[in-house]
């Protein structure tokens, strides 16, 4: 007598998105909008202003001078919050860096902030919004893509340099690319040395500012250009002249 097995069918399991990658972006997207409303509803941004800097320079100067490490902690700390917030305020931050601590180290502490910043709203938009974009335009983005990776280093330093591009836009779309994140560091510090050494060197002279155009001169914004454009050569190179035999 033959005896037939039965096999029970497998069952099928579907594939979905893991729920705690779900809470985990309402979870900081949460945490980013109630400090932006925050910002806005408190009007801390009256903090950031020339008139605020000028007008609470002594008791600035006085804390550093009794506090500096604690001065140089608490504004690198502001520094990267403002920015990885992209919130409105950095040239006034870097005019204080440097009133503070000098053209050098504000220059340097700015770098620390600025760099730290920028690379927290670089991850946070590549966490929270990568995968939609490329699910969604990834067939239009692919050459884009491909052709931004080959050459990151030195489009993102174009990108730091020229000044026509807000800091905080490059911070997010770069986010959006497939630039790693070492590269992205390194050009973000390196790219905004010139720029960040301008506004603190000129935060030197904080008395006699009255205006943030009185320092972003059509001089000044010249010679980023051309900064901006010495960081394309090695592309232009490699696609026109250093071509295979």
């Amino acid at each position: 007598m033959i005896h037939r097995e039965v096999s029970m069918p497998t069952p099928v399991t579907e594939t979905t998105v893991p729920a705690n990658s779900s809470i985990g972006k309402i979870a900081i997207a949460a945490l980013i909008a109630l400090a932006v409303g925050a910002y806005i509803y408190f009007d801390l941004g009256r903090f950031l202003s020339l008139t605020a800097l000028k007008e609470n320079r002594d008791n600035l100067l006085a804390f550093t001078d009794a506090h500096f490490a604690a001065a140089v902690g608490i504004f690198i700390v502001v520094y990267a919050t403002v920015t990885g917030l992209s919130l409105p305020g950095a040239a006034i931050l870097t005019l204080a860096g440097g009133f503070l601590f000098g053209a050098v180290l504000g220059t340097l502490f700015v770098n620390l902030g600025a760099t730290t910043g920028a690379t927290l709203a670089f991850l946070t938009a590549r966490y929270l919004l990568r995968d939609t974009v490329e699910q969604k335009f990834g067939k239009w983005l692919g050459p884009f893509q491909e052709g931004f990776a080959k050459n990151a280093f030195s489009y993102l330093m174009t990108l730091r340099l020229i000044p026509l591009f807000p800091f905080f836009v490059v911070n997010l779309v770069s986010g959006l690319t497939r630039v790693n994140v070492g590269t992205y560091v390194a050009a973000t510090a390196l790219g905004i040395i010139p720029g960040s050494f301008v506004y603190a060197y000129a935060g030197r002279q904080l008395g006699t500012i009255n205006s943030l155009k009185e320092i972003a001169s059509p001089n000044v914004i010249g010679a980023f250009v051309l900064l901006g454009l010495l960081a394309l050569v090695p592309i232009v190179y490699k696609r026109f002249v250093a071509k295979p035999a």
